[in-house]
């Protein structure tokens, strides 16, 4: 019996808030299982806008929510998420990550508890697009 080929996926990095409240990756699978052989496609994607922004050298953030769910594409430069528990990850140009880490229903945000920071890292300008969705 021959071997299956594994199906084509798009890996989602999705930054999510946990029921504890504190800020984490995880990835999730998206199937690209429509289109054709050559370009293979994803069942299509609930999309609300899209905004562009420039962050010059030297951008960082304080611990904050994402107001809503949207993905954010790096089109240039590079991204530093850093979470409540130290650990941080780096997203550059064509990496993207899915921002779901918005503050729980009833809470009253914390900046020692919730959220995630983001900073411009390396010598360039960070460039990125949001989609909310």
């Amino acid at each position: 019996m021959p071997l299956k080929e594994p199906a084509v996926h798009f890996t989602k990095v999705i930054l999510f808030t946990d029921s504890d409240g504190r800020a984490r990756f995880r990835e999730d699978v998206l199937p690209l299982d429509q289109g054709k052989p050559q370009a293979m496609l994803s069942a299509l994607l609930p999309a609300e806008g899209l905004q562009l922004r420039h962050s010059p050298v030297g951008f960082r953030s304080e611990f904050h929510c994402s107001t809503n769910t949207q993905w954010v594409f790096i089109l240039g430069g590079a991204m530093e998420i850093g979470l409540q528990d130290g650990t941080s990850r780096v997203f550059r140009a064509g990496e993207h990550f899915y921002s779901a880490d918005l503050l729980p229903e009833g809470a009253t945000f914390d900046p020692a508890v919730h959220g995630h920071r983001s900073a411009q890292v390396g010598p360039d300008p960070l460039v990125t697009v949001f989609v909310r969705g």
